[in-house]
């Protein structure tokens, strides 16, 4: 076990993953928040939240160990991690190119392989690690126009659930959460009459808020929390419900 609470947030400076990187700070832990493209809600999120910002794009193996290095040499050893990156390049498979294909695959599912085997093998060293997956609704239920974040969110369950087995034995937990629809920027944007329909499909007559997403995360971060692996915690105000 683990006295450092370093946490990594992939995705960490907006949306859910912002919402995230607030929690865990409330939580007592010391946060990398990782993006990519905006500087500036980067710069705004260490502004507000107290988090220390790390650019890298998380499809490249080489520069996800590097900062990750410099993560650990700089703030501490990584306890807590968090996939949360992830991008949509929606479009029918009939008509999808293969840079949309690529791209979305990288984003969502290969940079988890990327930030876990950069971080794992020192929390196997240290016998201590929390590991939390942020998948989707449409992993679990597909959605049309999405056969590829489907695919990726869907490879996440399956990558959670066999990391979770392989490391087990060493202290460290690895669980998914699914999201349904979340109000973000993102969602803000669309037109209300869109926007009203989905609603129309939620059970519980709204949109999630982002912070309902960090409390899961704070309970699967938490060092107390040692009994739950492998699992997957579907958070959509009831639009999908797996048996």
């Amino acid at each position: 076990m683990t006295q450092e609470k370093i946490a990594v947030v992939t995705g960490g400076t907006r949306g859910i993953g912002l919402a995230i990187t607030k929690k865990l700070i409330a939580d007592g832990f010391k946060v990398a928040a990782i993006y990519n493209g905006n500087d500036a809600a980067a710069q705004k999120c260490e502004q507000d939240t107290g988090a220390t910002a790390f650019k890298l794009d998380v499809t490249n193996f080489d520069d996800c160990q590097a900062v990750c290095k410099n993560i650990e040499a700089t703030m501490g050893p990584i306890s807590v991690l968090v996939n949360n990156a992830g991008i949509t390049k929606d479009g029918m498979l009939h008509k999808m190119g293969k840079d949309s294909w690529d791209s979305v695959m990288a984003t969502n599912l290969t940079s988890c392989f990327n930030m876990c085997r950069a971080v794992v093998p020192g929390m196997r060293d240290r016998g201590y690690g929390r590991i939390v997956n942020i998948s989707s609704i449409n992993g679990q239920k597909g959605q049309m126009g999405q056969t590829n974040y489907s695919a990726a969110k869907a490879g996440m369950i399956g990558f959670t659930k066999a990391l979770a087995l392989e490391n087990a034995a060493k202290g460290i937990t690895v669980n998914a959460i699914c999201p349904g629809y979340i109000e973000t920027e993102m969602t803000a944007a669309m037109p209300q009459p869109v926007l009203d329909g989905i609603v129309k499909g939620i059970p519980v007559g709204r949109m999630g808020k982002p912070e309902e997403i960090a409390d899961y995360v704070s309970f699967l971060s938490a060092e107390k929390n040692a009994f739950t692996t492998g699992a997957t915690f579907t958070v959509n105000g009831g639009q999908y419900m797996p048996s």
